[in-house]
């Protein structure tokens, strides 16, 4: 990747987020704490999908404050999913999302651009806030991405997200793809970077803001999104289990309270470190605090023996006075 010159590093800098402009009238801000929405399912054979816990996920998120939320991507367990519950569970939440503050942004992803065209016209046709896609895992060469992001924004008139990552093993888009195609296509330039080395990619990203690139997103929850709002950079998207602590957090940058911000991200720093300790915090969270009825999940059957509970208990304490919900 080239090194950033001094003039390009202190443009990324100063650029403020508050000079971005919507792409439509109308349109809502692409800044903030933007949550990926979990997958609930019911305890039942096949572990079907709990299409109206999904739907009540839509008012915890509204409740919490956040500025947007994401379906399906990887803390969706979206690789689990059907083609027919993606559709199904994208119309359940563009429902649930009318009149509600959060902007919602579909995901569209698919191993080639066939089957994400099938997504993304289902998308268009409900009128998300925007939609994201992963890298096609079914490419071969950075045009093949080229083309596969190219017709993802001739086929919806919403703006267009891309996930850096989750795409062809070995094959990462670069910088200079992403601002190309944001050139070409003025639907596109919104971006959830996750490829190392994310604050230099970041960095350089921002330095193309507001055009052609419009907004600059973090993820791998939130770890080091204290740094990256002191950068100036967009936004964040995390998991949903702790979507109220993102959202304070975001106000709190806004008012630039930096000492509560440091005092609020340690507590939710160490939940973040034991999801990565204990398999399932996030299941065993989203029941306890009465999100989903259920800590079902398809990606393994979790249990807790006693000392896996006490040990989330007692770090879940510390963050539940600032809980909304």
């Amino acid at each position: 990747m080239p090194r950033l010159n001094r003039r390009q590093l202190l443009a990324a800098l100063a650029a403020s987020p508050l000079a971005l402009r919507s792409l439509r009238a109308g349109q809502k801000t692409m800044r903030g704490a933007f949550i990926i929405a979990a997958t609930p399912y019911k305890d039942e054979a096949g572990k079907p999908v709990d299409f109206d816990d999904l739907a009540g996920e839509v008012d915890f998120l509204h409740t919490c404050g956040v500025q947007g939320m994401v379906w399906p991507q990887m803390a969706s367990e979206f690789a689990f999913l059907t083609e027919d519950e993606r559709m199904q569970g994208m119309e359940t939440l563009a429902k649930a999302a009318k009149g509600k503050s959060p902007a919602l942004v579909l995901g569209v992803q698919a191993p080639n651009k066939q089957q994400m065209l099938s997504y993304a016209r289902h998308a268009q046709k409900l009128r998300p806030d925007a939609v994201i896609a992963m890298p096609p895992s079914e490419a071969e060469s950075l045009d093949d991405y080229k083309d596969y992001y190219a017709a993802l924004c001739k086929a919806v008139d919403l703006p267009v997200f891309i996930q850096t990552t989750g795409g062809a093993k070995d094959l990462l888009p670069t910088v200079e793809m992403i601002v190309e195609l944001a050139r070409e296509h003025p639907n596109f330039g919104y971006v959830k970077e996750e490829a190392r080395p994310v604050i230099e990619r970041l960095t350089e990203l921002a330095a193309h803001r507001p055009n052609p690139i419009k907004s600059v997103f973090s993820g791998a929850a939130g770890k080091g999104w204290t740094y990256e709002m002191r950068l100036g950079f967009d936004g964040t998207m995390p998991g949903a289990m702790f979507a109220d602590i993102y959202a304070l957090l975001w106000e709190l940058h806004l008012k630039g309270d930096r000492e509560k911000m440091r005092e609020l991200f340690s507590k939710l720093l160490l939940m973040v470190n034991l999801d990565q300790q204990i398999p399932g915090v996030r299941n065993y969270v989203f029941r306890k605090r009465g999100i989903f009825k259920t800590a079902v999940s398809r990606r393994a059957d979790y249990s807790w023996n006693e000392a896996q509970r006490a040990e989330i208990d007692w770090n879940l304490e510390a963050l539940s006075p600032y809980f909304r919900f």
